[in-house]
């Protein structure tokens, strides 16, 4: 299964065979003098802000048509409000966009219940990231190591059970026998950083994308404000090359966990149609996120906001979806979320 995982990851966008100009022009009139809303699933000030941001500046000029594409932020439950909402409620018609969550797949096996979605059935148009998750914390927490986490009680901060940063933090503990309590209920992975700074709380476990972008000083000089201690993903981040991989701390029965919640690394920052949406629409407006991927200003933008690209096409995103829920295993799951969601004593929530 793990072998399966890594061969499927896209990690730069296959060139495209057909003539891009062609699919642009099969749409038309259908979006002149129109507007293209884009669903962020957190609050402002995150990287899924950013990189939408982004995409709302340039995606529009690639359209033919050249519609207005503006935002709207639905932030709860970790994401997952905006997930249900864009599967269930949004409208179909091809006017609205989604910033899907990279752990999207992830919750969808883990909390099937409570995740009113298939993420095989949205209609991805590209993504232009990927990242690790990464576990950051406060220098004067006394922890200067993973083997430190054992013996020093901390506290983390997280925005809710379905975020990658609680499902993290809370395999990590759970595996590693960390004696660590996290606080959810912050809107977003920024006011969650904000109570590491204001000292609320010690630690937090975003993508290294946020903490890069973010609060890249935290990290540097003699006397540094917080330290990396762990990443979980498919590799290494080479930002990040002395800082732990999660999988290789772990026995073996326990590394297809890590590598479980690292599937949601390679799905990167991108933009998603809701099920049922015009399938004419998908050639066209995939082929249109290919160029502004390729865009000098797109690209300018990104590097100016402290933001990466990885490109990869909106097929190439679908099949690996598609690969990985085929590929996970129903007994990592269950143990997973076992783990994950153990007895609510070990957290407290937010009020």
């Amino acid at each position: 299964m793990l072998k399966k995982f890594k061969i499927a990851i896209p990690i730069v966008m296959a060139a495209a065979t057909f003539s891009t100009a062609s699919l642009a022009n099969g749409l038309g009139n259908f979006y002149k003098d129109k507007t293209i809303t884009i669903t962020i699933p957190y609050g402002p000030g995150g990287t899924y802000d950013k990189y939408g941001s982004s995409f709302s500046n340039h995606l529009g000029k690639e359209i033919s048509g050249n519609p207005t594409v503006i935002m709207q932020y639905m932030p709860g439950a970790g994401g997952s409000r905006a997930m249900n909402w864009f599967a269930n409620v949004a409208p179909r018609k091809g006017y609205n966009l989604l910033v899907p969550l990279d752990n999207s797949i992830v919750n969808q096996l883990l909390r099937p219940k409570k995740m009113k979605y298939n993420a095989n059935d949205f209609t991805w148009l590209g993504a232009s990231n990927q990242t690790n998750s990464v576990i950051c914390i406060r220098s004067d927490s006394g922890v200067k190591t993973v083997a430190d986490m054992k013996r020093i009680k901390t506290i983390a901060s997280a925005t809710g059970p379905a975020s990658s940063t609680f499902l993290f933090m809370s395999l990590a503990s759970g595996l590693l026998d960390w004696k660590t309590k996290i606080v959810m209920g912050y809107k977003g992975s920024s006011r969650a950083m904000f109570s590491v700074e204001q000292g609320e709380t010690q630690m937090t476990a975003p993508n290294w994308l946020a903490w890069g972008s973010k609060v890249p000083h935290w990290f540097v000089g003699k006397k540094p404000f917080a330290r990396c201690i762990l990443q979980n993903g498919y590799f290494r981040d080479p930002a990040l090359p002395n800082v732990p991989m999660f999988p290789d701390l772990l026995k073996p029965k326990d590394k297809p966990l890590a590598l479980f919640l690292a599937s949601g690394g390679p799905l990167g920052r991108g933009l998603v149609l809701p099920p049922g949406a015009p399938r004419r629409l998908v050639a066209p407006l995939r082929a249109a996120y290919d160029r502004m991927n390729k865009s000098k200003k797109f690209v300018a933008e990104l590097k100016k906001r402290k933001l990466r690209l990885i490109a990869t096409s909106g097929a190439d995103m679908q099949k690996l979806v598609a690969d990985i829920i085929k590929s996970a295993s129903p007994s990592v799951i269950k143990r997973a979320k076992k783990i994950i969601f153990r007895k609510a004593r070990q957290f407290r929530a937010k009020n």
